[in-house]
Protein backbone atom coordinates (compact mmCIF):
# COMPACT_ATOMS: atom_id res chain seq x y z
CA UNK A 1 0.00 0.00 0.00
CA UNK A 2 1.35 3.41 -0.93
CA UNK A 3 1.86 6.27 1.50
CA UNK A 4 -0.46 8.50 -0.50
CA UNK A 5 -3.38 10.66 0.55
CA UNK A 6 -6.21 8.90 2.38
CA UNK A 7 -9.61 9.19 0.71
CA UNK A 8 -12.84 9.35 2.70
CA UNK A 9 -16.15 8.92 0.87
CA UNK A 10 -18.89 10.49 2.96
CA UNK A 11 -18.88 13.81 4.81
CA UNK A 12 -21.36 12.97 7.55
CA UNK A 13 -20.36 13.08 11.19
CA UNK A 14 -18.27 9.89 11.23
CA UNK A 15 -16.62 10.45 7.86
CA UNK A 16 -15.69 14.00 8.87
CA UNK A 17 -14.43 12.83 12.27
CA UNK A 18 -12.18 10.20 10.69
CA UNK A 19 -10.83 12.72 8.21
CA UNK A 20 -10.13 15.25 10.95
CA UNK A 21 -8.46 12.63 13.11
CA UNK A 22 -6.21 11.18 10.42
CA UNK A 23 -4.92 14.66 9.61
CA UNK A 24 -4.63 16.05 13.14
CA UNK A 25 -3.47 12.95 15.04
CA UNK A 26 -1.97 10.84 12.27
CA UNK A 27 -0.37 13.48 10.11
CA UNK A 28 -1.94 12.04 6.95
CA UNK A 29 -3.30 14.26 4.18
CA UNK A 30 -6.97 13.45 3.53
CA UNK A 31 -9.46 14.18 0.77
CA UNK A 32 -13.02 14.20 2.06
CA UNK A 33 -15.75 13.64 -0.52
CA UNK A 34 -19.22 15.08 0.01
CA UNK A 35 -22.13 14.01 -2.16
CA UNK A 36 -23.53 17.54 -2.29
CA UNK A 37 -21.38 20.18 -3.98
CA UNK A 38 -22.76 22.91 -1.71
CA UNK A 39 -21.63 21.00 1.38
CA UNK A 40 -18.13 20.52 -0.01
CA UNK A 41 -17.92 24.23 -0.78
CA UNK A 42 -19.12 25.16 2.70
CA UNK A 43 -16.56 22.84 4.29
CA UNK A 44 -13.80 24.37 2.21
CA UNK A 45 -14.81 27.94 3.00
CA UNK A 46 -15.80 27.70 6.67
CA UNK A 47 -13.46 24.83 7.63
CA UNK A 48 -16.19 23.30 9.77
CA UNK A 49 -18.98 20.77 9.17
CA UNK A 50 -21.74 22.71 10.89
CA UNK A 51 -24.45 20.28 9.76
CA UNK A 52 -22.88 17.05 10.99
CA UNK A 53 -19.97 17.83 13.31
CA UNK A 54 -20.37 21.37 14.68
CA UNK A 55 -17.61 22.88 16.76
CA UNK A 56 -14.80 20.87 15.18
CA UNK A 57 -12.43 22.77 12.91
CA UNK A 58 -11.09 21.11 9.78
CA UNK A 59 -7.29 21.14 10.01
CA UNK A 60 -4.94 22.11 7.18
CA UNK A 61 -4.27 19.01 5.14
CA UNK A 62 -7.95 18.08 4.94
CA UNK A 63 -9.28 18.81 1.45
CA UNK A 64 -13.08 18.73 0.96
CA UNK A 65 -14.36 17.99 -2.54
CA UNK A 66 -17.49 16.92 -4.38
CA UNK A 67 -15.46 15.47 -7.26
CA UNK A 68 -15.03 11.69 -7.04
CA UNK A 69 -12.23 11.88 -9.60
CA UNK A 70 -10.17 13.78 -7.05
CA UNK A 71 -10.00 10.61 -4.92
CA UNK A 72 -8.93 8.20 -7.65
CA UNK A 73 -5.27 8.35 -6.60
CA UNK A 74 -6.03 8.07 -2.85
CA UNK A 75 -5.04 4.95 -0.93
CA UNK A 76 -6.77 3.56 1.06
CA UNK A 77 -10.38 4.59 0.42
CA UNK A 78 -12.66 4.71 3.46
CA UNK A 79 -16.36 4.44 2.62
CA UNK A 80 -18.41 6.14 5.34
CA UNK A 81 -21.92 6.50 3.92
CA UNK A 82 -25.26 5.05 5.09
CA UNK A 83 -25.79 1.43 4.07
CA UNK A 84 -28.61 2.28 1.66
CA UNK A 85 -26.25 4.53 -0.33
CA UNK A 86 -23.12 2.38 -0.13
CA UNK A 87 -23.58 0.43 -3.36
CA UNK A 88 -24.19 3.49 -5.51
CA UNK A 89 -21.16 5.35 -4.17
CA UNK A 90 -18.82 2.37 -4.50
CA UNK A 91 -20.09 1.63 -8.01
CA UNK A 92 -19.53 5.22 -9.12
CA UNK A 93 -16.07 5.34 -7.59
CA UNK A 94 -14.78 2.02 -8.91
CA UNK A 95 -15.69 2.85 -12.48
CA UNK A 96 -13.43 5.89 -12.30
CA UNK A 97 -10.38 3.91 -11.13
CA UNK A 98 -7.93 2.65 -13.77
CA UNK A 99 -8.32 -1.09 -14.39
CA UNK A 100 -4.66 -1.64 -13.51
CA UNK A 101 -5.13 -0.35 -9.95
CA UNK A 102 -5.95 -2.43 -6.89
CA UNK A 103 -8.41 -0.58 -4.67
CA UNK A 104 -8.01 -0.92 -0.90
CA UNK A 105 -11.55 -0.29 0.28
CA UNK A 106 -12.26 0.17 3.99
CA UNK A 107 -15.92 0.19 5.01
CA UNK A 108 -16.90 2.09 8.13
CA UNK A 109 -20.60 1.67 7.40
CA UNK A 110 -22.59 -0.10 10.11
CA UNK A 111 -25.44 -1.61 8.16
CA UNK A 112 -26.60 -4.13 5.57
CA UNK A 113 -28.79 -3.71 2.51
CA UNK A 114 -32.50 -4.02 3.20
CA UNK A 115 -33.48 -5.62 -0.09
CA UNK A 116 -30.59 -8.07 -0.49
CA UNK A 117 -29.41 -8.37 3.17
CA UNK A 118 -25.92 -8.11 1.70
CA UNK A 119 -23.12 -6.95 3.97
CA UNK A 120 -20.89 -4.15 2.70
CA UNK A 121 -18.10 -6.65 1.99
CA UNK A 122 -20.48 -8.54 -0.30
CA UNK A 123 -21.62 -5.33 -1.97
CA UNK A 124 -17.98 -4.32 -2.57
CA UNK A 125 -17.18 -7.72 -4.08
CA UNK A 126 -20.19 -7.59 -6.38
CA UNK A 127 -19.44 -4.07 -7.55
CA UNK A 128 -15.76 -4.88 -8.04
CA UNK A 129 -16.71 -7.81 -10.26
CA UNK A 130 -19.22 -5.69 -12.20
CA UNK A 131 -16.63 -2.95 -12.80
CA UNK A 132 -13.83 -5.47 -13.47
CA UNK A 133 -11.69 -3.88 -10.76
CA UNK A 134 -9.49 -5.56 -8.18
CA UNK A 135 -10.85 -4.72 -4.70
CA UNK A 136 -9.24 -5.70 -1.41
CA UNK A 137 -11.76 -5.11 1.36
CA UNK A 138 -11.53 -4.33 5.06
CA UNK A 139 -14.02 -3.13 7.66
CA UNK A 140 -13.38 -0.64 10.47
CA UNK A 141 -15.75 -0.85 13.43
CA UNK A 142 -15.99 -0.57 17.19
CA UNK A 143 -17.25 1.65 20.03
CA UNK A 144 -16.75 5.02 18.40
CA UNK A 145 -18.63 8.30 18.67
CA UNK A 146 -17.64 10.79 15.99
CA UNK A 147 -17.52 13.86 18.24
CA UNK A 148 -15.26 12.18 20.78
CA UNK A 149 -12.76 10.93 18.20
CA UNK A 150 -12.67 14.33 16.51
CA UNK A 151 -11.92 15.92 19.89
CA UNK A 152 -8.94 13.62 20.35
CA UNK A 153 -10.39 11.38 23.03
CA UNK A 154 -8.68 7.95 23.24
CA UNK A 155 -10.59 5.41 21.15
CA UNK A 156 -10.11 1.77 20.19
CA UNK A 157 -11.54 -0.09 17.21
CA UNK A 158 -11.10 -3.20 15.06
CA UNK A 159 -10.05 -3.45 11.44
CA UNK A 160 -10.88 -6.79 9.82
CA UNK A 161 -10.07 -8.29 6.45
CA UNK A 162 -10.00 -11.71 4.82
CA UNK A 163 -6.44 -10.76 3.86
CA UNK A 164 -4.34 -10.92 7.04
CA UNK A 165 -1.58 -8.83 5.50
CA UNK A 166 -4.04 -6.08 4.56
CA UNK A 167 -5.56 -5.96 8.05
CA UNK A 168 -2.10 -5.66 9.58
CA UNK A 169 -0.98 -3.05 7.06
CA UNK A 170 -4.07 -0.92 7.58
CA UNK A 171 -3.74 -1.29 11.35
CA UNK A 172 -0.21 0.11 11.20
CA UNK A 173 -1.10 2.81 8.68
CA UNK A 174 -4.25 4.15 10.33
CA UNK A 175 -3.53 3.76 14.05
CA UNK A 176 -2.57 6.92 15.95
CA UNK A 177 -1.70 7.69 19.57
CA UNK A 178 -5.41 8.45 20.07
CA UNK A 179 -6.89 5.67 17.92
CA UNK A 180 -5.72 2.20 18.88
CA UNK A 181 -6.53 -0.40 16.23
CA UNK A 182 -6.68 -4.17 16.57
CA UNK A 183 -6.65 -6.39 13.49
CA UNK A 184 -8.99 -9.33 12.86
CA UNK A 185 -9.80 -11.87 10.18
CA UNK A 186 -13.51 -12.01 11.07
CA UNK A 187 -15.11 -9.72 8.51
CA UNK A 188 -18.56 -11.30 8.97
CA UNK A 189 -18.54 -10.91 12.74
CA UNK A 190 -17.26 -7.34 12.72
CA UNK A 191 -19.81 -6.27 10.10
CA UNK A 192 -22.79 -7.91 11.77
CA UNK A 193 -21.77 -6.79 15.25
CA UNK A 194 -21.73 -3.19 14.10
CA UNK A 195 -25.08 -3.55 12.36
CA UNK A 196 -27.24 -5.58 14.73
CA UNK A 197 -26.28 -3.61 17.85
CA UNK A 198 -28.03 -0.52 16.47
CA UNK A 199 -31.39 -2.28 16.71
CA UNK A 200 -30.71 -3.28 20.32
CA UNK A 201 -29.79 0.34 21.04
CA UNK A 202 -33.26 1.49 19.98
CA UNK A 203 -34.68 -0.93 22.54
CA UNK A 204 -32.25 0.46 25.13
CA UNK A 205 -33.55 3.95 24.46
CA UNK A 206 -37.09 2.71 24.95
CA UNK A 207 -36.13 1.14 28.29
CA UNK A 208 -34.63 4.40 29.51
CA UNK A 209 -37.44 6.48 28.03
CA UNK A 210 -40.04 4.45 29.90
CA UNK A 211 -38.26 5.24 33.13
CA UNK A 212 -36.83 1.83 33.92
CA UNK A 213 -33.51 1.52 35.72
CA UNK A 214 -30.13 -0.15 35.46
CA UNK A 215 -31.48 -3.65 36.15
CA UNK A 216 -33.66 -3.50 33.05
CA UNK A 217 -30.98 -1.94 30.87
CA UNK A 218 -28.33 -4.46 31.91
CA UNK A 219 -30.69 -7.33 31.16
CA UNK A 220 -31.53 -5.89 27.75
CA UNK A 221 -27.88 -5.37 26.78
CA UNK A 222 -26.95 -8.88 27.88
CA UNK A 223 -29.81 -10.55 26.03
CA UNK A 224 -29.20 -8.29 23.08
CA UNK A 225 -25.63 -9.54 22.92
CA UNK A 226 -27.01 -13.09 22.78
CA UNK A 227 -29.13 -12.12 19.77
CA UNK A 228 -26.26 -10.46 17.94
CA UNK A 229 -23.96 -13.40 18.66
CA UNK A 230 -26.50 -15.99 17.51
CA UNK A 231 -26.95 -14.23 14.20
CA UNK A 232 -23.24 -13.67 13.71
CA UNK A 233 -22.34 -17.30 14.30
CA UNK A 234 -25.16 -18.48 12.02
CA UNK A 235 -23.71 -16.31 9.24
CA UNK A 236 -20.15 -17.55 9.74
CA UNK A 237 -18.79 -15.11 12.30
CA UNK A 238 -16.54 -16.09 15.20
CA UNK A 239 -18.00 -16.14 18.72
CA UNK A 240 -15.00 -14.33 20.23
CA UNK A 241 -15.58 -11.31 18.00
CA UNK A 242 -18.83 -10.55 19.80
CA UNK A 243 -17.07 -10.41 23.17
CA UNK A 244 -14.70 -7.77 21.80
CA UNK A 245 -14.72 -4.16 20.63
CA UNK A 246 -16.87 -4.74 17.55
CA UNK A 247 -19.41 -6.70 19.60
CA UNK A 248 -19.86 -6.03 23.31
CA UNK A 249 -17.88 -2.78 23.23
CA UNK A 250 -19.93 -1.21 20.46
CA UNK A 251 -23.17 -2.54 21.94
CA UNK A 252 -22.55 -1.03 25.38
CA UNK A 253 -21.56 2.33 23.93
CA UNK A 254 -24.57 2.58 21.64
CA UNK A 255 -27.03 1.44 24.29
CA UNK A 256 -25.82 3.82 27.01
CA UNK A 257 -24.12 6.80 25.36
CA UNK A 258 -25.87 10.13 25.09
CA UNK A 259 -24.51 10.67 21.56
CA UNK A 260 -26.17 7.51 20.20
CA UNK A 261 -28.71 8.29 17.46
CA UNK A 262 -30.30 4.87 17.79
CA UNK A 263 -30.72 5.19 21.54
CA UNK A 264 -32.22 8.63 20.99
CA UNK A 265 -34.71 7.11 18.55
CA UNK A 266 -35.83 4.72 21.28
CA UNK A 267 -36.15 7.56 23.78
CA UNK A 268 -38.40 9.46 21.39
CA UNK A 269 -40.53 6.38 20.69
CA UNK A 270 -41.02 5.89 24.44
CA UNK A 271 -42.19 9.50 24.68
CA UNK A 272 -44.94 8.82 22.17
CA UNK A 273 -43.45 10.13 18.93
CA UNK A 274 -44.05 8.28 15.70
CA UNK A 275 -41.27 7.12 13.42
CA UNK A 276 -42.28 9.72 10.84
CA UNK A 277 -42.03 12.51 13.43
CA UNK A 278 -38.62 11.34 14.61
CA UNK A 279 -37.17 11.14 11.11
CA UNK A 280 -38.57 14.53 10.12
CA UNK A 281 -36.78 16.25 12.99
CA UNK A 282 -33.21 15.34 12.02
CA UNK A 283 -30.99 14.98 8.97
CA UNK A 284 -28.87 12.39 10.78
CA UNK A 285 -29.29 8.70 9.94
CA UNK A 286 -30.04 6.20 12.72
CA UNK A 287 -29.03 2.99 10.95
CA UNK A 288 -31.01 0.81 13.36
CA UNK A 289 -34.33 2.07 11.98
CA UNK A 290 -33.80 0.69 8.49
CA UNK A 291 -31.63 -2.19 9.62
CA UNK A 292 -34.23 -3.55 12.02
CA UNK A 293 -35.95 -4.77 8.85
CA UNK A 294 -32.83 -6.19 7.22
CA UNK A 295 -31.56 -7.87 10.39
CA UNK A 296 -35.00 -9.39 10.98
CA UNK A 297 -35.09 -10.66 7.41
CA UNK A 298 -31.60 -12.12 7.67
CA UNK A 299 -32.49 -13.80 10.97
CA UNK A 300 -35.52 -15.47 9.39
CA UNK A 301 -33.41 -16.68 6.48
CA UNK A 302 -30.91 -18.21 8.92
CA UNK A 303 -33.60 -19.50 11.29
CA UNK A 304 -32.20 -17.43 14.16
CA UNK A 305 -34.42 -16.30 17.01
CA UNK A 306 -34.10 -12.55 17.68
CA UNK A 307 -37.02 -11.50 19.93
CA UNK A 308 -35.74 -8.02 20.77
CA UNK A 309 -35.20 -7.23 17.11
CA UNK A 310 -38.65 -8.53 16.18
CA UNK A 311 -40.27 -6.36 18.83
CA UNK A 312 -38.42 -3.30 17.54
CA UNK A 313 -39.74 -3.97 14.03
CA UNK A 314 -43.26 -4.08 15.48
CA UNK A 315 -42.76 -0.82 17.37
CA UNK A 316 -41.14 1.00 14.45
CA UNK A 317 -43.35 -0.27 11.64
CA UNK A 318 -46.31 -2.09 13.18
CA UNK A 319 -47.63 0.55 15.56
CA UNK A 320 -47.02 -1.50 18.71
CA UNK A 321 -46.71 0.48 21.92
CA UNK A 322 -43.17 0.37 23.41
CA UNK A 323 -44.51 -0.70 26.81
CA UNK A 324 -46.36 -3.60 25.20
CA UNK A 325 -43.19 -4.73 23.42
CA UNK A 326 -41.26 -4.74 26.69
CA UNK A 327 -44.01 -6.69 28.44
CA UNK A 328 -43.97 -9.36 25.74
CA UNK A 329 -40.21 -9.72 26.06
CA UNK A 330 -40.47 -10.15 29.83
CA UNK A 331 -43.22 -12.80 29.62
CA UNK A 332 -41.67 -15.04 26.97
CA UNK A 333 -41.19 -18.74 27.73
CA UNK A 334 -38.51 -19.26 30.37
CA UNK A 335 -35.31 -21.08 29.35
CA UNK A 336 -31.68 -21.75 30.29
CA UNK A 337 -29.48 -18.67 30.05
CA UNK A 338 -26.60 -20.38 28.30
CA UNK A 339 -28.76 -21.29 25.31
CA UNK A 340 -27.60 -19.23 22.35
Amino acid sequence: MSDSTIGVLGAGSWGTALAVHFVAAGGHPVRLWARRAELAQTLAERRENEDYLPGVKLPPGLEPTADLDALVDCDPILVVVPSHGFREVVRDYLRRVPASRTVHLVSSTKGIETETVARMSQVSFEEGMAADRAVRFAVLSGPTFAAELAQGMPTAAVIASDHADLASELRERLATPRLRLYSSSDVVGVELGGTAKNVIAIAAGIVSGLGFGHNTLAALITRGLHEVTRLGIACGGQARTFAGLAGLGDLVLTCTGGLSRNRKTGLELARGKTLAQIQSETHMVAEGIRNSLSISKLARERNVEMPITEQMVEVLYGGKRPSEALEELMTRELKEEATL
